[in-house]
């Protein structure tokens, strides 16, 4: 949550000074919301406005404001409805979530139980939300954020993010030069999961004055990375590679050894995946490879772990999914070395029919690190792939 907010506030004008996290302890919470209070103008809560005895926000709110809490029968007849619409009994401890203080009005929240705070005096405002993120998502993007919006005049913060594959982060930051030099808009480099983010943010009185400052900016970095640029702002490799697919009527089967899964989980939480998605195959075991398409002679002769696997795997999961680009990965996640290799060694292949394609890696970190890194670099080697076919 505090992620998600502090990645939000640039954007409306409001500096973040301060992060604090506090137990459900009534002193220390106090404590906190006071040396808040004191040198900043906006403090941002989440969590702690649930039904029971350790939910402390609003209570700490009322005492640091000194003022008491009432039930508000409006929020209470909404509660009720709530508990009332899915046939269930209001438990007595959730009345307290429809208790407001003088100084407070209830921030409306339709996907749970918990109305958040607006709490409001002497020039200062605290602004409380509730602790699960979808629930606080929400309420930042359709009740808070607008409000906030209509009350900063300090100007405002805009930002793009373009994501770069296939280059380091040394070699982007080069590329980029004395476009990074400008301070406004600003441009900086930082390695992600899914490759290198550059991040342009423009500084400007309204959003139509920090539109004609990254204009220029996002033509250049466009031309200047290629192909090599896959991505901008929220968009994920998964999607990117699904509208390439889409737009070409192409569809994909994988075959997953290592990865356990993980690239078909990853393709169909993109929505409208199944028009281009066949299904995926896990062959976790040697004998499911087999099974699956996959010939004895070239395990017994290569290795489970080792690129002509892969490549079959691959042709196994195009013909036997009836896909016209087909993934095969095999490789060592850990936490022993196999077949001699050492953990963190992956092969993974792409069958287009008329075009192959094996990459080899050797990936640092756990389990999980391994497994993510290697569904972020199929993914994008499929991209190229599309690309190569479409230069053909």
């Amino acid at each position: 949550n505090a992620s998600y907010i502090s990645s939000r506030l640039p954007a409306l004008g409001i500096d973040l000074y301060y992060m604090h996290q506090v137990g459900d302890n009534m002193e220390r919470l106090t404590e906190t919301l006071q040396r808040g209070l004191g040198r900043s103008d906006i403090l941002f809560c989440t969590g702690g406005l649930g039904p029971t005895e350790d939910d402390l926000t609003r209570e700490g709110i009322a005492k640091v404001f000194g003022e008491t809490m009432k039930v508000d029968p409006m929020l209470e007849e909404e509660l009720r409805a709530f508990f009332g619409n899915r046939a269930l009994q209001m438990p007595t401890n959730n009345l307290k979530q429809a208790t407001l203080i003088p100084s407070s009005r209830a921030i409306p929240n339709p996907v749970g139980t918990a109305p958040g705070w607006w709490a409001e005096k002497q020039g200062k405002i605290i602004i409380c939300m509730p602790g699960p993120p979808r629930e606080m998502s929400r309420m930042w993007e359709h009740e808070v954020a607008p409000e906030l919006r209509k009350r900063t005049k300090s100007g405002i913060l805009v930002s793009r993010t373009f994501k770069v594959n296939g280059l380091s982060e040394g070699l982007v930051d080069e590329m980029l030069g004395d476009m990074k030099r400008a301070a406004n808009p600003s441009i900086g480099v930082y390695a992600k999961p899914d490759g290198i983010h550059v991040r342009v943010a423009a500084k400007a009185k309204d959003q139509a004055s920090a539109d004609a400052l990254l204009k220029p900016v996002d033509a250049a970095i466009q031309k200047l990375f290629g192909n090599n640029l896959w991505g901008i702002d929220a968009e994920t490799m998964q999607e990117h590679v699904g509208k390439l697919l889409t737009a070409r009527r192409l569809t994909l089967a994988t075959m997953e050894s290592c990865t356990g899964g993980q690239l078909a989980s990853v393709i169909t939480d993109v929505p409208g995946a199944s028009n281009y998605f066949k299904g995926g195959i896990v062959t976790y075991m040697t004998s499911v490879k087999e099974r699956y398409g996959v010939p004895h002679e070239i395990i017994e002769r290569h290795g489970v772990v080792s690129g002509e696997t892969a490549s079959a795997m691959a042709k196994a999961a195009r013909e036997q999914l009836g896909a016209d680009i087909g993934i095969g990965i095999t490789g060592v996640a850990g936490p022993t070395e196999q077949e001699g290799k050492p953990v963190g060694t992956v092969f993974m292949a792409i069958d287009a029919g008329k075009k192959h394609y094996v990459h080899t890696g050797k990936y640092p970190g756990s389990r999980t690190d391994i497994k993510n890194r290697v569904v972020s670099t199929t993914l994008f080697q499929v991209r190229r792939v599309i690309l190569e076919m479409d230069a053909k």
